[in-house]
């Protein structure tokens, strides 16, 4: 087959059929969708594709640069395309979290905007938004960008209907259960509705999502589903919550027993879709038909799959004390109401206020005489070290009072008096108690 441009090549991707030994369904046909099968990498070259294959000819022509909030993958396909059109193309992101990701983006020769380092702990507070950003740097020069927003755009639905649904139903006549992560949730949302228009009208469609303070990439941690213009809870009969260690069991399954060398997220589609399907498979007296996503490529997470499972590798994996503290252990953690820690930190200077919120959310408002260390950059420098002096009294603060309460946990077990705030900032804010803005930075000059 001979064909004039990369992008020809996107869709029309194939099924595979995974063996039963292989996943223990009786009554349920299981395929993976193999979408890192397409040019560039992933199901996203559909959607990047379909958002400005419209109007790539007005935006050369224009001279405009292309700019989008993107987590890796759409940037990657959406940089490749407007290097094939001469487009200047730039990213605003706080989610590259991937080493691979952000390197070939750098290779593409993408401009990225990368925002402060953002909490996982949900923050209604926090102004670090990429939309927002992406929003502030096209009002401060109109007419420069051309923003496909994925989040928000119909096109990224309509990518998955044209291709992904339509693909799906011509190579079956019926499907009774579609699973695939949710990320912008186009694709989910797509190929759902174009089946259940195509002889499949009773399809269930199961979405997935990561469990809550994980880290799958390309998918949403149950608590971030608030932040995706297109999602629509309703739509989906299930949503399915995968741990990290599930997903990477059933990645390693489809690379090692079925030869499919998908990344983390096909991982977790594979392991919510057996989640869902084994307690109905043992009610099914005929046979029943299952698709899920495999979404991208495992090449491009070689460092996540390091830093969770070195022992493939040859490494050693670090002990984490910190990680092992559980639910259990977080409810029994100390914790103080907004009136016990405000009489607290009047009472005793030599208490350390430790605000774990995002860089931008803090600087917008916060306790004053607290310090900011987000919740990520902490976590890494407990699992060095105690980066607290001996003696010292701790509040720990983030949003809504749900992740500080492990970081109760965890220095109340090493010694030290400390306590969660109850409600985290929302609720010292909204009880009206002091808050303080950030400074601003001073601007430095240089002497020659």
């Amino acid at each position: 087959m001979i064909v004039k441009n990369a992008t020809d090549l996107i869709g029309n991707t194939p099924m595979l059929e995974i063996d039963p030994s292989i996943h223990g369904l009786k009554n349920i046909n299981l395929y993976a969708k193999l979408e890192l099968l397409n040019p560039f990498g992933s199901v996203k070259d559909k959607t990047a594709w379909n958002m400005l294959k419209h109007d790539l000819a007005e935006i050369k022509a224009s001279g405009q640069t292309v700019i989008e909030a993107s987590s890796g993958n759409t940037a990657k396909a959406m940089q490749m395309i407007c290097a094939m059109h001469e487009i200047p193309f730039r990213i605003v992101t706080n989610r590259v979290r991937v080493r691979e990701v952000k390197e070939i983006l750098q290779l593409l020769g993408t401009e990225i905007d990368e925002l402060p380092g953002q909490s996982q702990c949900l923050d209604p507070t926090d102004p670090n938004d990429p939309l927002f950003v992406v929003e502030k740097i096209m009002s401060q020069e109109p007419g420069k960008y051309f923003h496909t927003s994925q989040y928000t755009n119909k096109r990224n639905l309509e990518a998955h209907i044209e291709m992904t649904g339509r693909e799906i139903a011509a190579d079956l006549d019926v499907v009774h259960y579609f699973v695939g992560g949710l990320g912008t949730t186009g694709s989910t949302r797509g190929t759902g509705e174009f089946l259940k228009s195509a002889g499949s009208p009773y399809l269930k469609s199961i979405g997935i999502v990561c469990t809550k303070g994980g880290l799958i990439p390309g998918i949403r941690n149950s608590d971030e589903m608030h932040e995706v213009g297109l999602f629509e809870k309703e739509f989906y009969d299930e949503i399915i919550e995968v741990s990290v260690d599930e997903a990477i069991d059933s990645m390693l399954t489809l690379v090692k027993s079925c030869g499919v060398l998908s990344g983390p997220t096909g991982g977790s589609s594979m392991a919510g879709a057996l989640k869902y399907l084994r307690s109905i498979d043992a009610t099914l007296t005929e046979k029943k038909n299952a698709v899920f996503l495999v979404c991208d490529r495992a090449e491009w997470y070689l460092s996540y799959m390091q830093k969770y499972r070195p022992q493939l590798f040859g490494l050693k994996k670090k002990a984490s004390a910190l990680a092992e503290i559980d639910e259990a252990q977080c409810e029994s953690a100390p914790s103080l109401d907004t009136d016990r820690a405000q009489q607290w930190l009047e009472s005793d200077n030599n208490v350390l206020v430790l605000d774990l919120r995002g860089s931008l959310a803090f600087k917008g408002s916060h306790i004053e005489g607290a310090l900011n260390i987000p919740q990520e950059t902490f976590e890494e420098l407990c699992e060095n070290s105690i980066p607290i002096a001996e003696g010292r009294k701790i509040l720990f603060v983030c949003p809504v009072g749900d992740q500080s309460r492990k970081f109760s946990a965890y220095f109340s077990r090493l010694g030290f008096d400390c306590a969660s705030l109850q409600g985290g900032f929302v609720a010292w804010r909204d009880q009206g108690k002091p808050t303080k803005k950030g400074r601003r930075r001073a601007k430095c000059k240089v002497a020659l």
